[in-house]
C-alpha cells in the first residue's frame, strides 16, 4: 500500500482551497519540506511560531498545515539566527514540511468563515465581498471573503456578543462591542481576521452587526457616526483558530494519518486588566 506523502495531503487541501482564490499579495502553499517525504502524522495550528514549530516536531509530526504564511513578507535570509530562520531550521531539522492556506481558504466554502459564522450563531450566506467581482448576481453559495446570515431569533446585542464569547476560543482580550447594548441584532455579517476594510461594505448590506478582528479606534467612530451597523470586536486569533478543526477533517477524510491540533494559544495578547 502507497504512503502517504507531503505531496498528497498538499493535492488534498489544494482541492478544498484552490490557490487561484488567494488574494494577489499572498503566499499559499507548500512554504517547507520535500513533496516525495511520507506522511504519517500532520499537526494543525493557527500560525507557525517557534513554539508551534517545536511543539510539532515534539509530537513527531512530518507536516504542518497552518492559516498564517510565515514568509509572507519578504526576507533576504532564512539564517537560523534570525526568528524566521529558526522556524524554519526547527521544521526541517525536524522533519516537519510546512503548508499554509490564507485568503483561499477564507474565501472557499467551507472555508474559515463558514466556521466563524456557523460558531456565532447564524447559516453562512452569501459572502461580504465576492470572489469575482464580475459576476452579475452574488448568491447564497458564493466564493469570497466574509459571511452574511441571520440568527434564528432576535437578541440584544449584549446577549449576542456574550453568545460569541461563548462560542469562540477565549483569549486575554476577550471579546468587545460597539453600538447600544440593547439593540436588536437578528441579520449579522461575520469576516474572520482583520476586517475594517469591510466596514463600508457592512453598511450597505442591511445588517444589524459586524463580526471581525483588529478594530480601530477611528474607523469604528466613524462607521458608527455614518449609520452603520453594531461591532462585535474579537482577537484575531480567536476568530480564525476554530478553522483548524475543518482543515484536520478534510485531512483525515482522505487519508489514514494521525492528526493532532496544536493547542496553544498563539494570540499575542497575554493580559487584559480593567481599573478598580
Amino acid at each position: 500500500m502507497a504512503q502517504t506523502t507531503v505531496g498528497d495531503i498538499r493535492r488534498v487541501l489544494e482541492e478544498a482551497y484552490p490557490p487561484h482564490l488567494a488574494e494577489k499579495w499572498d503566499a499559499v502553499g507548500l512554504i517547507c519540506g520535500d513533496p516525495e517525504d511520507e506522511v504519517g502524522k500532520v499537526a494543525f495550528a493557527l500560525d507557525c511560531t517557534q513554539q508551534v514549530a517545536e511543539k510539532a516536531v515534539e509530537m513527531g509530526a512530518q507536516m504542518l498545515v497552518v492559516h498564517h504564511p510565515l514568509l509572507l513578507r519578504g526576507v533576504t535570509s532564512v539564517a537560523a539566527d534570525t526568528p524566521k530562520g529558526k522556524v524554519i531550521h526547527t521544521l526541517l531539522k525536524g522533519g516537519v514540511a510546512l503548508f499554509a492556506a490564507h485568503t483561499n481558504a477564507d474565501k472557499a466554502r467551507p472555508g474559515v468563515n463558514d466556521k466563524l459564522a456557523e460558531l456565532v450563531g447564524i447559516e453562512p450566506g452569501r459572502p461580504i465581498i465576492p470572489h469575482a467581482l464580475s459576476d452579475a448576481e452574488v448568491t447564497e453559495t458564493s466564493l469570497g471573503l466574509g459571511r452574511i446570515g441571520e440568527l434564528p431569533e432576535p437578541m440584544t446585542l449584549r446577549e449576542f456578543t456574550q453568545q460569541v464569547a461563548n462560542a469562540l476560543p477565549e483569549t486575554a482580550w476577550g471579546i468587545r462591542a460597539a453600538g447600544d447594548p440593547d439593540g436588536i441584532v437578528k441579520r449579522v455579517a461575520v469576516s474572520s481576521g482583520s476586517g475594517d476594510s469591510f466596514l463600508d461594505a457592512a453598511r450597505e448590506l442591511d445588517v444589524d452587526v459586524y463580526v471581525t478582528s483588529d478594530l480601530r479606534h477611528h474607523p469604528v467612530d466613524e462607521h458608527l457616526r455614518a449609520g452603520g451597523p453594531a461591532v462585535v470586536d474579537t482577537a484575531h486569533w480567536a476568530s480564525e483558530f476554530p478553522w483548524t478543526m475543518q482543515a484536520r477533517d478534510i485531512v483525515e477524510k482522505a487519508y489514514k494519518v494521525d492528526t493532532e491540533i496544536i493547542e496553544l494559544r498563539t494570540d499575542p495578547w497575554t493580559l487584559s486588566v480593567h481599573g478598580k
